[in-house]
């Protein structure tokens, strides 16, 4: 017998008179409000809790997204910017210098861009994140971490109450990539240190639907 066997043969004979599973108390928050079902309290409770974060938040109309994108990323002085698959033609026709990632832009190439701008899967208002999965519009995880400076957009409809929600409405088996404000960390001296682990400067458009 191997040790594997032995091992499963005890925990057996040590469970052998267990018949039932006892119950699993389920005490956290269940999702609750999903995406569509942003009102102002919880698009204003996005705006307030990204900020904190140290991101630049911006709110506009549909006709005013292409305008407010070229405006941050003007006010940053980007120039080269990275627009990946998906991202709306509309949105980015007035960026001075943008860089299609279409092939895909290998490190080299994303770490010479200024910035680069993307849409998300969905935004939640509780912690002030957006998530992206690498949908259309987002670009590779890469896309977003190596560079500098993100600009994302987030649609009022995108935007959920809680994580709950999030994890509700994304794909597990997509990859994710869960921001809440730009990259930051602290040493041990607790000197807080932007930019180690993805782009120091985070811009976010909310877009009302």
């Amino acid at each position: 017998m191997s040790s594997r066997e032995e091992m499963l043969a005890r925990i057996r004979k040590a469970t052998a008179d267990i018949t039932g599973l006892p119950d699993v108390p389920r005490r956290y928050q269940p999702p609750g409000r999903g995406p569509g079902s942003a009102d102002e309290a919880l698009v204003s409770r996005f705006e307030e809790r990204a900020s904190d974060y140290r991101a630049t938040v911006r709110r506009c109309g549909e006709a005013e997204v292409a305008q407010v994108i070229a405006d941050a990323v003007a006010a940053r002085g980007a120039v080269r910017v990275g627009v990946p698959r998906g991202f709306p033609a509309e949105w980015s026709a007035l960026l001075p210098g943008p860089v299609p990632d279409d092939p895909p832009l290998d490190v080299a190439a994303l770490d010479a861009l200024d910035g680069v701008v993307t849409t998300v899967a969905v935004a939640v208002a509780e912690t002030g994140t957006i998530v992206l999965d690498t949908g259309p519009g987002q670009g590779s995880r890469g896309f977003t971490l190596v560079p500098d400076y993100h600009l994302a957009v987030v649609r009022t409809g995108q935007i959920v109450g809680a994580v709950p929600d999030a994890v509700a409405a994304l794909d597990p088996a997509r990859p994710l990539t869960w921001i809440s404000g730009p990259s930051a960390t602290s040493d041990i001296e607790l000197s807080r240190v932007e930019g180690v682990h993805g782009p120091r400067t985070l811009d976010i458009v909310i877009v009302s639907d």
